[in-house]
């Protein structure tokens, strides 16, 4: 196959996975040795239009972008004292932050890899403290976000009665209310499509957000056929509202594989991170960068690439 052939493959491949969506968002995971990537989330012409941190309050690092570009989602991790929460929102939104959505709880139903790791009845307690009031605001409230684990929608289905229970009088039982269900997935496309016909038959008409995704710990062909399939879906799916894959971070500091991280080692975009911000893929290796050799065998594959080249000019 002559050279440009192979460049018209490649660039029919990156048109395909390059997409626009409105409903992707940033998960923020900042990282101290590296502050200059947070501004790639919010470069001209990225898809990105909300962000979350696991905190109820904005980050610096997006300081100077308004918020009706980049809209930040605060978030109730975990316990709080008293209404810690909702004050902190109510401020924020008393200064004039267009406070929109708010998140729940993160992961309550695990002890493990950032779980908040809460019993039921307790986060019932601190939501009707501090989410429910939110609603007489006009915030749109997600509930927890569970793992895709077997005891995530049992804590949410406890969660929910023991919601009820606090709010309930002898002569009428309410429910809490609620706008959208938020989830967590971690494998291949079909346990997430799966999972996510799970919700939708145990929360009738109500919509989804998946707040944290991605195929971890694959090879790099499987991990962007993951990201394509799936962002297709979402983008297709009238009842999925938002979406937002786990990877904003460099490679090497991945903890869901290095093919899954949307920087490469030296912080610049791989396919995955330009498709996801609806950019023109960049052919940059996952794993590449800080002054990584190239394998013989793959110096011997550039160096044909380039004769040839040579020969066809």
């Amino acid at each position: 196959m002559r050279l440009s052939s192979l460049i018209l493959v490649a660039t029919s491949s990156v048109a395909f996975a390059q997409t626009r969506s409105s409903k992707r968002g940033l998960v923020y995971v900042p990282n101290d040795d590296s502050p200059g990537d947070d501004q790639i989330w919010v470069q001209s012409g990225s898809d990105l239009t909300w962000y979350y941190n696991y905190e109820s309050t904005p980050s610096s690092a997006f300081s100077g972008v308004p918020q009706d570009r980049f809209e930040f989602v605060p978030m109730l991790w975990g316990p709080v004292d008293g209404t810690t929460f909702l004050d902190s929102v109510q401020s924020q939104m008393d200064a004039g932050l267009n406070i929109t959505h708010v998140l729940g709880f993160n992961e309550p139903d695990s002890p493990y890899n950032g779980g908040s790791n809460i019993q039921p009845s307790e986060a019932a307690d601190i939501w009707v403290k501090n989410i429910a009031p939110l609603a007489d605001r006009g915030v749109q409230l997600g509930l927890p976000a569970c793992t895709g684990g077997p005891d995530g929608l049992p804590w949410l289905r406890q969660f929910l009665a023991n919601c009820s229970q606090l709010i309930s009088t002898a002569d009428e039982t309410r429910n809490c209310t609620y706008d959208f269900v938020t989830l967590h997935w971690y494998g291949n496309f079909e346990g997430l499509a799966s999972h996510m016909g799970e919700y939708a038959a145990e929360f009738i008409n109500v919509t989804q957000w998946i707040t944290e995704y991605n195929y971890d710990n694959q090879d790099l062909t499987t991990t962007q056929s993951f990201f394509n399939t799936s962002a297709e879906y979402f983008d297709r799916l009238e009842f999925v509202g938002r979406y937002s894959m786990f990877g904003s971070f460099r490679s090497k500091d991945s903890n869901v594989g290095p093919n899954a991280a949307m920087l490469n080692n030296d912080g610049q975009l791989t396919d995955i991170g330009a498709w996801y911000l609806g950019i023109s893929g960049t052919g940059v290796d996952p794993q590449s960068g800080e002054g990584r050799r190239l394998t013989p065998a793959v110096s011997a594959i550039a160096f044909s690439l380039v004769i040839g080249a040579l020969v066809i000019l």
